[in-house]
């Protein structure tokens, strides 16, 4: 097996005395996608905003493509390649579409992705680019909130609750649009509540509970039962 891109080794992160995660570690390679599943709190959220720098780890490293990422800012870990689609999405309300998305390839970045590679992965956003993002209805502002991320030319992807909010039929058509996106060669991490959606569209599954990995191996090698146990701790 190739070298992983990204390795999380033995981190631990706190919010003042309280502990958020507690001794994880992970890798991800090249193409594949990690479904990261766990209950509210379990420190999903948290594990992302580690690796893209927002909250400091106390313990272990981070690294990408074998280089700590101890101590950069949140912006040069975006401009080494790891872009996050954030839980609501956080469009700029002053700005158009096309503007949210330029704003993401402001890093500079080489790559596959530019505004008609994802015009033509979100149709839709061609027609309403001259409008405001928050305009939108929520499942085009995700379309947006992908987009503005995949206009850096991320080699990692964190998708934190892509379908949160959404309507069956937009999220079914967000997923639905993700092998194109996917087929980039992109390392993906995402986040998602509906869990069965989440193992069937990954290769891998690492449930967390208080913070701690539960339960860690290909998506397809659980039951339900097993599933359970570690998302609840029974």
């Amino acid at each position: 097996m190739t070298d992983p891109v990204l390795t999380v080794e033995n981190i631990s992160v706190f919010y003042g005395a309280a502990q958020a995660v507690n001794g994880l570690s992970l890798e991800l390679h090249k193409g594949e996608m990690l479904a990261l599943i766990g209950a509210n709190g379990a420190g999903k959220s948290t594990l992302f905003k580690a690796i893209t720098g927002l909250v400091p780890q106390r313990h272990g490293d981070i690294r990408f493509r074998k280089r700590s990422l101890m101590g950069m800012s949140p912006g040069r870990i975006t401009s080494e390649g790891i872009a996050m689609v954030p839980e609501g999405r956080r469009l700029f309300r002053s700005l158009s579409v096309e503007e949210n998305l330029v704003l993401g390839g402001q890093v500079g970045r080489k790559g596959p992705w530019n505004l008609d590679k994802v015009y033509g992965v979100f149709p839709i956003l061609r027609e309403k680019r001259h409008e405001p993002g928050t305009s939108l209805s929520g499942g085009q502002q995700q379309m947006v909130a992908i987009g503005r991320a995949l206009m850096s030319n991320p080699d990692v992807l964190l998708l934190d609750e892509v379908s949160l909010g959404l309507a069956p039929v937009v999220i079914k058509d967000i997923y639905a649009m993700l092998p194109k996106i996917l087929g980039e060669g992109l390392a993906t991490i995402l986040v998602e509540q509906d869990v069965t959606r989440a193992l069937r569209v990954s290769q891998r599954c690492l449930c967390l509970l208080e913070g701690h990995a539960s339960l860690s191996g290909r998506s397809d090698s659980f039951s339900q039962a097993e599933i359970s146990a570690a998302y609840f701790g029974t």
